[in-house]
Parts: C-alpha cells; structure tokens; sequence
C-alpha cells in the first residue's frame, strides 16, 4: 500500500540486509511487485524484536468478533496475526498495490483464515466493505496526503466508539524514513483533532516508534 516501497527498505535495515536490491525512488505511485520475494523480509521473525506485534495487538483491546482493518497491509505481517486474535471477526487487509492484494487473499486461503479479506483500496480511500471497530495504520501515516479530508471521511467508516490507531516512526529511531520525511506525534495529534479526533492513550513500549490510539468525537 503507501507504506510499501519505503518501509522494505526500513525492515531490510533493521533486519541487518542491505536495501541496496529495493532502492528505487521514494514515490506513492511506484509500483510495488513481487509480494513473494518481499514477504520473506517484511515477515521475518527478528522484525518481532523491533515491532512486538504481540503487545501492539493486546493494546488494540479487540473483542473475538471485532471488525478490524489493517491499512497498508503490505504481506500480511500484522493483519495474519489480528485474524488469529479475532477467530470470530472480520479483518480487512487493504493495500493499493494489486499484487500484494494478491498475495493476501492466496496467504488468508492458503493459511484457512476465513474472517480475512484482501481488499483493493486507493490512495485516497481504503474502500472498507462494512463499518470497523478498530483501524491500524503502521508505517503509513507519514505517506498519507490530504491527512484531514482521509481521516474524517474514514470517520464514516467507523462503529461507535471505534479507534483508530498509529504507529509511525520517532525523529530518533535510528531506522526509518529520512528525518525529514518523519512526522511527531504531536503533528499526528494536532491533524487528527483538527480531522474530529481525540488522542484516548499513547502505550510507549516500542522502541523506535511512537503508537497512539485516536476516537473519533
């Protein structure tokens, strides 16, 4: 999805690999192919270390039938793990780039998870079939553009009392996007009030990214 291109590069550094196979120019209308070979990187157990997928999805508080969507879901690395936790909900994976939506539907069929759902979204709407109790977005948010107009029409999309949720990398984590392509928390906080959000808590346990959690007002 928008995270796609960029964050390879991010998890092949942080997994010690060179990214020099997967420079290519930082574009949101880059194509993004060849989900197999990317999935071996994007799904590597050492990313565990950095990313605690585990306690970033107790911290989501997800009901078993929890609808749940994972925004630029890229091979599935946390969408697998969230269908798992919701045996008896729905979770929409949603990409932009079609061959990973290939992927995920061949891997949600291929590993039995049936409450898991590839979906065809676009840059400027994820297209969810149904209103959800929870969005993630990791890595993401710093691609969004138009961040205001994105987020209240996702607004739309939400149960009551659903959340949203953001993880995104600090200006000090020693991996990630150029510094300058970063976003603070508080410039996260300021565009989601602005967009008729507020900040519910803010779990510090990751080591190189800042993780809130948002409902909308």
């Amino acid at each position: 999805m928008l995270r796609s291109l960029l964050a390879a590069c991010m998890v092949l550094v942080a997994l010690g690999h060179s990214p020099a196979f997967a420079q290519t120019p930082h574009r949101h209308d880059h194509g993004f192919s060849g989900a197999e070979q990317w999935a071996r990187h994007f799904d590597d157990p050492a990313r565990d270390a950095w990313q605690r997928p585990h306690q970033v999805i107790q911290a989501l508080a997800l009901a078993p039938n929890a609808a749940v969507a994972d925004i630029g879901a890229g091979t599935g690395y946390f969408a697998v793990r969230l269908a798992h936790m919701t045996p008896q909900g729905r979770v929409y994976a949603v990409d932009t780039e079609p061959d990973m939506v290939r992927y995920l539907a061949e891997r949600a069929k291929r590993e039995g998870l049936a409450n898991l759902i590839a979906v065809a979204g676009t840059p400027r709407d994820p297209r969810l079939p149904e209103k959800v109790d929870r969005v993630l977005f990791v890595d993401v948010y710093h691609h969004i553009g138009d961040r205001e107009p994105y987020f209240r029409a996702l607004r739309e999309r939400l149960k009551p009392g659903g959340e949203v949720a953001i993880i995104d990398f600090t200006r000090a984590s020693p991996i990630g996007p150029p510094v300058s392509a970063r976003v603070t928390p508080e410039q996260v906080r300021d565009e989601m009030q602005r967009a008729g959000y507020a900040l519910v808590r803010s779990p510090d346990f990751l080591p190189n990214q800042f993780f809130l959690v948002f409902r909308a007002q």
